[in-house]
């Protein structure tokens, strides 16, 4: 049984930074890809990051050049580093993995006030 836990939300003014951590437990090193979707509300879930298991990153137009998406494979983990931040990034970030099917976590919260 695959889980996802992600960790690091919180509430942040604009222009700060959060890191977000997902690890993986039950496999974890055979995933395809990991990588971070958002959804605020109101709103449709919206991919953020990606990375596949060759090390290629994928980034939303709206985040390239502020966040940074990285992956240890050996720890099964995935990380979000978020500069720059702004309150146009508030939303519920979900920590998604792909190996033959999708995996989900639980999603953690940021909140950028302005």
């Amino acid at each position: 049984q695959v889980q996802l836990v992600e960790s690091g939300g919180g509430l942040v003014q604009a222009g700060g930074s959060l890191r977000l951590s997902c690890a993986a437990s039950g496999s974890g090193s055979g995933f395809n890809t990991m990588g971070w979707f958002r959804q605020a509300p109101g709103k449709q879930r919206e991919l953020v990051a990606n990375t596949n298991s060759g090390g290629s990153t994928n980034y939303a137009d709206s985040v390239k050049g502020r966040f940074t998406i990285s992956r240890d494979n050996a720890k099964s983990t995935v990380y979000l580093q978020m500069n720059s931040l702004k309150p146009e990034d508030t939303a519920v970030y979900y920590c998604h993995a792909y190996a033959f099917r999708n995996y989900w976590g639980q999603g953690t919260q940021v909140t950028v006030s302005s």
